[in-house]
């Protein structure tokens, strides 16, 4: 085993991808010179680790269901799983964990993230992998402890821009192919100009 310890330092847009990502910043230290680092990180959220408005609430009832029942439902989110490559360093080093962001509200993760309208996010990494050191005759592989962690609140505000700068003002559903092809029909029998005044009319609300 070797003791690296991890400290999250941020988070920020990457830019001109081809989908929306965040950086997160990573410190890691170690105690001894690495000659290169396979390492693991699933990210979770945490809601436990923050309060919720009475909006935010309502629209986390398909993921949590009622309020009443969150002492029980609210669990941690699984966000993503990553696997970076770390160069040779001695001492500490600062290098970017990149995650993918999603309006595909099948996955909960994402479904919680939209549901948010301000304050921040708690997260958790777990680190996991392999560590390639100097040994007496040659190279040596040191694990990586699964107790090694590190947590952040990210502002929400931090999601929100980089999906408005890939989306603006906009979010996606996934739909059968079916359920498109009747939106369709019904767009064109009433003569509804775009998806917001269709989905609008059939729901009986106002955008």
């Amino acid at each position: 085993m070797i003791d690296l310890n991890f400290a999250v330092t941020g988070a920020r847009p990457l830019r001109n991808a081809a989908a929306p990502t965040l950086l997160f910043g990573l410190n890691i230290r170690t105690p001894e010179p690495v000659q290169a680092i396979l390492l693991r990180c699933q990210l979770q959220i945490e809601p436990r680790r923050r309060t919720h408005s009475g909006a935010e609430q309502e629209r986390l009832a398909d993921v949590f269901g009622e309020p009443e029942r969150w002492g029980e439902s609210l669990r941690p989110l699984v966000w993503s799983q990553a696997t970076i490559h770390v160069p040779a360093f001695e001492a500490a080093l600062d290098v970017d964990v990149p995650v993918a962001c999603t309006y595909d509200f099948d996955v909960t993760a994402a479904q919680y993230l939209a549901a948010l309208g301000e304050g921040e996010i708690p997260l958790r990494f777990l680190f996991s992998g392999s560590a390639f050191v100097e040994g007496e005759s040659g190279f040596a592989v040191r694990q990586i402890p699964w107790s090694k962690e590190a947590v952040h609140r990210m502002p929400v505000t931090a999601w929100r821009d980089v999906m408005d700068s890939y989306f603006p003002g906009s979010a996606w559903i996934r739909v059968r192919r079916e359920t498109l092809d009747l939106l369709q029909r019904q767009r064109a029998r009433h003569g509804w100009t775009n998806w917001d005044e269709t989905i609008a009319a059939l729901v009986g609300e106002e955008v």
